[in-house]
Parts: structure tokens; sequence; C-alpha cells
């Protein structure tokens, strides 16, 4: 969890509240049987939300929603419970 601190993840997603948010978010979405968007070593979900952030595989879209990136128009959504909508 070292990359916690440091300040350029912090910064990619645009502050600590927004980082906040969207690890949350990722995770209950990976609990309710989101695929991982990244193919890492480990199967600690904290590990594999931070990988997808560092890999530019998901954001927060304006209203503060998870989005990923590259899938169609603004990224694919998640509702708050992981599903597609």
């Amino acid at each position: 969890m070292e990359e916690l601190k440091e300040e350029y993840i912090i910064n990619k997603v645009g502050g600590r509240f927004k980082l906040s948010t969207l690890i949350q978010k990722r995770l209950v979405a990976l609990n309710a049987g989101s695929r991982p968007l990244v193919t890492i070593a480990s199967e600690n979900k904290m590990e594999i939300v931070l990988e997808e952030i560092k890999q530019d595989k998901i954001h927060l879209d304006m209203s503060n929603e998870v989005r990923i990136t590259g899938e169609g128009e603004g990224g694919q959504f998640f509702d708050d419970f992981g599903g597609d909508l």
C-alpha cells in the first residue's frame, strides 16, 4: 500500500478525496463480481484497484462515478453496487 503514500497517485486522480472515492467504489464493484481490468500476481483487491488506477484503466467522471477508460463513449459506467449500466 506504499502507492497511497506517493503524491503521484493522489495527483493522478485529482486529490485524496477523489482517490478514496474511486478506490471505495471500485472495491464495491470487484466484491460484487466485476472482473479485474489488470492481470497481476496478487488477488488482493486493493492492489488490483491501485494497479488499475496506475494503468489508467479506471477514473471518476464529473459526477464521481467510476468509468472504465476506453469503453465506448466516455467509458463504461458502474453503479454503486458494481453492476454495469
